[in-house]
């Protein structure tokens, strides 16, 4: 098999699509020869060409050093232009993720497990940069948004590229489901979002605490000046700093000065941390406590006790296999094979909800991971768990059902809500918690159902947005 084909020398623009052309030929000969299939494996030339004219313009904000070390972004230009732009997805992901995972390794790896993994028994494996591979890409993104490493709007544009890449890219024969311009978009994404987004303020500030706390003793007269800040801080931005502070404290090998240096900051922190967290908190305890973890378990009760926090202090056991369930549903729901391996899991978490219902503390995490299996992933619903999803929604109480009409504000829900699926089941989870609503939450149905935004924005709507603020003033 041979075949000798002239390719371009030039490398101006108006030659792209001629030698693409070429280079196409050659492939296509070499299918015809071997006798494999040839038809929809790359995508038109037309739109290879248009990727990439337009590659140099997308990746002008990178400076020389970050484009040396793209390895990836090569690659995706390779895929591009053999018209595999399912694979270019793939490269370009890559590159994206392994850009983020260096940006997590120059700020603070043990605050950053904290927010990651909540875990107690998966937290202890994650020690070193190279533990990082052990997060997978939804928690990697969830947590560096929580940590202010990536907006809001950012962690919702790449959780959709997320989807698009498990469910339109190599892995399925999808190539031609992603245009040129959509491509050009998602590239444009994750260069503008994670690799160059410039570190906020509040980000450099709390790294240079996290820093201060672990390398010396901090001076008791300054603990004023040094947590000014934590007046700054979002609501979710010290239930982060929070959860950090309390791992760094808990872990068997955090020294005594670096205790005492919570010691001294934590209760400044406190107060403008949020009763859900607080709640979590406690949490953790009632995990480390029926795990056997009694070091962890007995720094967990003294730094609540120093905060007069003994009333989040839970049931540990059942607390603790409540909580292990609804992480291991999610693990599933978020993983491969997730309509075979989901059922199980839903019914261990319905076992562990039982008659006595969900404690106080594990409310939101418990509603939060119930919507999001109940929107399903885009893709697809899994036949085995969508009855148990049901019965469990239809089982909330008042005060549940006021957490789940909520999540449309919650980064994590609103942006599966950016796909048709998940659209329509939330409308269908929306009326089956709808008599359990009280009225003023009835008042932020109706507004959500009259407003003619997307769904997955229609929680900034200044008008919704006040209605939620108000619940929380009352």
């Amino acid at each position: 098999m041979s075949k000798e084909v002239e390719l371009p020398t030039s490398s101006e623009p108006a030659t792209i699509d001629s030698g693409i052309e070429q280079f196409e030929a050659v492939l296509l000969y070499a299918m015809d020869e071997l006798g494999l299939p040839s038809e929809e494996v790359m995508v038109p030339v037309v739109q290879r060409g248009r990727v990439l004219r337009n590659f140099e313009d997308a990746i002008e904000l990178l400076d020389a050093e970050q484009r040396a070390r793209s390895l990836y972004l090569s690659k995706f230009m390779v895929a591009v232009g053999a018209g595999l732009f399912d694979a270019a997805l793939n490269y370009m992901w890559d590159e994206t993720i392994s850009e983020l995972r260096r940006r997590v390794a120059g700020y603070d790896l043990a605050y950053f497990f904290e927010i990651a993994e909540r875990d107690p028994e998966r937290r202890k494996k994650l020690q070193t940069e190279e533990d990082l591979v052990r997060i997978d890409d939804f928690d990697l993104i969830r947590a560096a948004n929580d940590i202010e490493l990536i907006s809001d709007a950012g962690h919702k544009q790449l959780d959709l590229i997320r989807y698009m890449r498990n469910f339109a890219s190599a892995a399925h024969p999808n190539q031609n489901e992603i245009g040129a311009m959509q491509l050009l978009g998602f590239l444009e994404t994750c260069i503008t979002q994670v690799i160059t987004l410039p570190e906020t303020p509040i980000v450099v500030q709390v790294k240079r605490l996290l820093v201060n706390v672990k390398s010396h003793r901090l001076p008791e007269q300054r603990a004023a000046e040094i947590s000014e800040f934590f007046d700054d801080l979002h609501a979710d931005g010290a239930d982060n700093l929070a959860a950090g502070l309390f791992g760094i404290f808990t872990r068997p090998d955090t020294s005594e000065e670096v205790r005492d240096n919570v010691r001294l900051l934590f209760p400044r922190l406190w107060p403008g941390v949020s009763e859900n967290q607080r709640q979590q908190l406690g949490v953790k305890y009632g995990r480390h406590a029926a795990n056997g973890d009694q070091v962890e378990a007995d720094h967990a009760r003294a730094l609540l006790d120093l905060v007069s926090g003994s009333q989040y202090l839970p049931e540990p056991v059942r607390v603790a296999e409540l909580a292990e369930a609804i992480d291991d549903l999610l693990r599933a729901h978020r993983g491969w094979d997730n309509f075979y391996n989901e059922p199980p899991r839903a019914r261990l978490l319905e076992s562990a909800v039982g008659d006595k219902g969900v404690p106080p503390g594990l409310t939101t995490d418990y509603v939060l991971a119930l919507v999001e299996v109940f929107l399903t992933n885009g893709h697809g619903s899994s036949a085995g768990a969508e009855p148990i999803y049901e019965a469990l929604v239809d089982r909330f109480s008042r005060s549940e059902a006021h957490v789940a009409l909520l999540s449309i504000s919650n980064p994590r829900i609103s942006g599966r809500l950016q796909m048709p699926l998940p659209r329509e089941k939330f409308t269908l989870l929306m009326e089956r918690i709808e008599p359990k609503l009280g009225r003023r939450h009835q008042e932020i149905l109706a507004a959500i159902r009259a407003s003619d935004a997307p769904l997955d924005r229609v929680a900034d709507e200044s008008r919704i947005k006040r209605l939620i603020a108000d619940l929380s003033t009352t």
